[in-house]
């Protein structure tokens, strides 16, 4: 299992942190006991379907926090690939945070935020120098920390696990509203005009023979591979883990449904992850 332990200031941002990991796919716990973790990790080991786990562990634990240091030598010992996240901003920042929310520092025991946060940062103090990532979010808005997140904890993973989502439709019927790229194929010839073909489907042999037989069919599905194998690190640089790619013709039945197969069979030939949908079948 990949586990992320997000921690640091409180008013720094983990809430916001944790949403982006669930967003990620992430199975989330919040304000989780140190001791646990183990525990939780060894409860999903046995076939749960949960392969990626993200944890606020913070002050608000009170006396469980003291466990983290020793909860966190055990994953090591064993092996466990987990990395720290560590979000902190300005005192003035989270002073201000404090004030708008109106809600009190759990360190402040009554005095003011300031007193509260020297206490925090002290305690934090060792394990900010364990974490893996440090952010300061002083200047950031949501959109903005969920884009730095994203952009750190994918950097070490490979293009295999971008997904690329093919589905053909008809225009008819209209667009599909998720495409990131929609590709017209009105322009090779219809099998719908051929009398033997038209009550067939693009996944009829005989259908997408026809329709792959033509030099424009084959230049452009080469030319639609060449761009997505170019685009996929720029989707991953910017956060993405998946592309939609929607292939269109007049009924959804003939043009798009072969082409979508043949890219779909070519984007595996490559290696690359990929599903398939027929919308209008």
């Amino acid at each position: 299992m990949k586990a992320v332990i997000i921690t640091g200031l409180s008013g720094a941002g983990k809430t916001q942190a944790i949403d982006c990991l669930e967003d990620m796919g992430y199975y989330c716990i919040d304000n989780m006991p140190p001791a646990l973790i183990r525990s939780f990790i060894d409860l999903t080991a046995n076939g749960k379907g949960i392969d990626k786990a993200a944890f606020i562990i913070d002050v608000r634990g009170g006396s469980l926090f003291d466990d983290l240091k020793e909860s966190l030598d055990e994953l090591k010992n064993d092996g466990i690939d987990y990395k720290i996240l560590y979000l902190e901003a300005s005192d003035s920042t989270l002073i201000r945070r404090y004030n708008e929310t109106r809600r009190t520092h759990p360190l402040a025991e009554g005095g003011s935020v300031s007193s509260g946060l020297k206490k925090e940062r002290e305690m934090l103090q060792e394990l900010r120098n364990q974490a893996d990532y440090i952010i300061d979010t002083s200047n950031m808005k949501t959109a903005q920390l969920w884009a730095e997140i994203k952009q750190i904890i994918t950097s070490g993973e490979s293009q295999k696990s971008f997904t690329i989502n093919i589905t053909s439709f008809g225009y008819k019927r209209g667009t599909p509203m998720a495409g990131d790229m929609v590709f017209d194929m009105r322009f090779i010839p219809n099998p719908y005009y051929v009398k033997s073909l038209r009550p067939l489907t693009g996944n009829n042999a005989k259908v997408s023979r026809y329709v792959l037989k033509h030099q424009v069919t084959q230049d452009f599905i080469e030319k639609a591979l060449d761009m997505v194998e170019m685009l996929i690190p720029f989707y991953i640089k910017e956060g993405k883990y998946s592309l939609n790619i929607c292939i269109g013709c007049t009924g959804g039945h003939h043009r798009s449904v072969a082409v979508a197969n043949e890219l779909n069979r070519r984007l595996r030939q490559m290696g690359k992850r990929t599903t398939l949908e027929h919308r209008d079948l």
